[in-house]
């Protein structure tokens, strides 16, 4: 879907990763070259401090106050993104300092040809699937958490491998002996799911897939499912001790016995936005070493 930007003043939120300070020469040349094409910046309150600056905005609040936001990082950056910006549907681009990664729009040496981009429309939308996943507890509350990648459930602090129930709308599916399983979603199968054996998935299909974390039996092999699918995970035996549920790699909460966790797709999306030229086949090519003909 191509997004073509309006004759008002363009607004853009800008949140650079705090863990990433040798970026601030980028964003504030990003800044530079945004606003020399009338684009209005707004930075976020932690990017605002570490140029000591006043008048930082929330990425919480930029929902309101933004047409699209920039993330100076990394592919984890924008992960991380998604937490810090709540229901954002406005387009997110990823500017990578460092390596390419699979989400991010451009190099940090690129922001010329960024700003021009956006100033002049020339880019399009991507739609990205979130996970939603609620973790309810043996006392009856609940946690509701949202991943852009991947949800896992894996042992905790002993060496054994774990045994985790898996149902699929509410029918059994099958019991893991692993050291975890994770539900990942279509941008997700190039992370921690492709590193656990698990299927190279377009990002714009309609799946999820459940990979097992080295499976004791080989049998056990990545299911994709359609992404109206329900999935619930809980540990089956209390001797297996606490359990760790990360989303992303960022949130991590204990699950102890009588937990369960249900995923779903959310009713949320992640607008990622892609300039000309780019495509996932491109970045699969370079970060996989395939030859391109």
């Amino acid at each position: 879907m191509k997004y073509l930007a309006g004759c008002l003043e363009l607004k853009v939120g800008i949140l650079l990763n705090p863990q990433k300070p040798e970026g601030l020469k980028t964003m504030l040349a990003l800044r530079t070259a945004l606003k020399t094409r009338g684009c209005e910046c707004i930075l976020d309150s932690r990017t605002a401090e570490m140029v000591g600056e006043e008048g930082g905005v929330p990425a919480a609040e930029f929902a309101g106050q933004v047409d699209l936001a920039a993330v100076l990082g990394g592919d984890g950056t924008m992960m991380h993104a998604v937490s810090r910006f709540g229901k954002f549907e406005k387009p997110v681009a990823g500017i990578n300092i460092g390596n390419l990664g699979f989400l991010t729009s451009c190099m940090d040496t690129d922001i010329d040809l960024f700003a021009n981009a956006v100033v002049e429309g020339r880019y399009s939308i991507c739609p990205r699937a979130l996970l939603e996943a609620t973790v309810t507890r043996s006392d009856g509350s609940t946690v509701v958490y949202h991943a852009l990648n991947e949800v896992a459930m894996a042992r905790g602090e002993t060496g054994r491998l774990v045994t985790l129930k898996a149902m699929v709308n509410g029918e059994w599916l099958n019991r893991y002996r692993a050291d975890g399983l994770i539900v990942a979603t279509p941008t997700g199968s190039t992370a921690y799911s492709l590193s656990a054996g698990g299927p190279l998935i377009a990002p714009q299909s309609s799946v999820m897939v459940v990979t097992p974390i080295c499976p004791h039996s080989l049998s056990q092999r990545s299911l994709v499912l359609s992404d109206d699918s329900e999935i619930e995970i809980s540990p089956e035996r209390a001797d297996d001790g606490p359990m760790l549920f990360t989303v992303d790699g960022r949130d991590t909460t204990r699950i102890d016995p009588g937990d369960r966790v249900s995923v779903k797709k959310s009713d949320r999306t992640f607008s990622l936005l892609r300039l000309e030229g780019k495509s996932f086949y491109a970045a699969l090519r370079q970060k996989l070493g395939w030859q391109s003909v």
